[in-house]
């Protein structure tokens, strides 16, 4: 009577298991069906979201307009400071045109010094970006759209805050665009302001030259 008893619960507890394991699987097949669904409907592969304001931007590019100051340490009569012409290029002493645009600060510098080795005791060159000219342009539910001038990179909270600020009777805060012109296409990025203004997220999405900043209006039925 023990042995038989024994192989009951064993029986039972196995009986038990696949049912819990069947549950499981089966509560995965709906979440995954779920899931396939919802990527169906929305259909988001032209837009990154994001639920703070994203990443910070690449590493600054010079552009024509630029002014640049250039620094010798060991060669001060060399210094210059000059913009980048609308050619891109920059003039420098004993070497000439040198192409400066689509360059970092950093690649700059390299290009100097490998321009000026057979001259320079000491192969420092420093390249500072004095000024800059920084459009970005902000429309929709804020209160100044239009073209924002900078001198700097902004991101996206500061270039709206440039614009005026949110028309908070209209701005779906939660849904801010930022559309940007990349190789092979445009690019939108979606924006969660409002919890970058509720102190809930630290990160920081940096806007890129001439990119367009739309605060969409609150969905309504009427």
């Amino acid at each position: 009577m023990t042995m038989n008893l024994g192989t009951n619960a064993g029986h039972e507890r196995s009986e038990i298991g696949r049912r819990v394991v069947s549950r499981q699987l089966l509560l995965t097949a709906f979440a995954t069906l779920g899931c396939a669904v919802l990527m169906t409907i929305t259909g988001c592969q032209t837009t990154q979201s994001y639920p703070t304001e994203g990443q910070h931007s690449e590493a600054i590019t010079l552009r024509a307009g630029d002014v640049l100051r250039i620094a010798f340490p060991g060669a001060p009569n060399l210094d210059t400071t000059q913009p980048i012409r609308r050619d891109g290029k920059i003039a420098l002493s004993m070497v000439g045109e040198v192409s400066a645009a689509g360059l970092s600060p950093a690649d700059l510098q390299a290009e100097i010094v490998k321009l000026y080795a057979s001259q320079l005791v000491s192969k420092e060159v420093t390249v500072t970006v004095v000024s800059s000219s920084f459009p970005v342009f902000v429309t929709g539910a804020v209160l100044r759209p239009g073209k924002i001038l900078a001198d700097h990179a902004l991101s996206a909270l500061e270039a709206v805050m440039e614009a005026g600020g949110f028309d908070y009777a209209k701005a779906n805060l939660s849904g801010v665009a930022v559309i940007r012109q990349e190789t092979g296409g445009v690019k939108k990025y979606t924006l969660d302001l409002k919890r970058v203004l509720d102190g809930k997220e630290s990160e920081t999405f940096y806007l890129q030259p001439s990119d367009i900043v739309y605060v969409p209006e609150k969905f309504s039925w009427f």
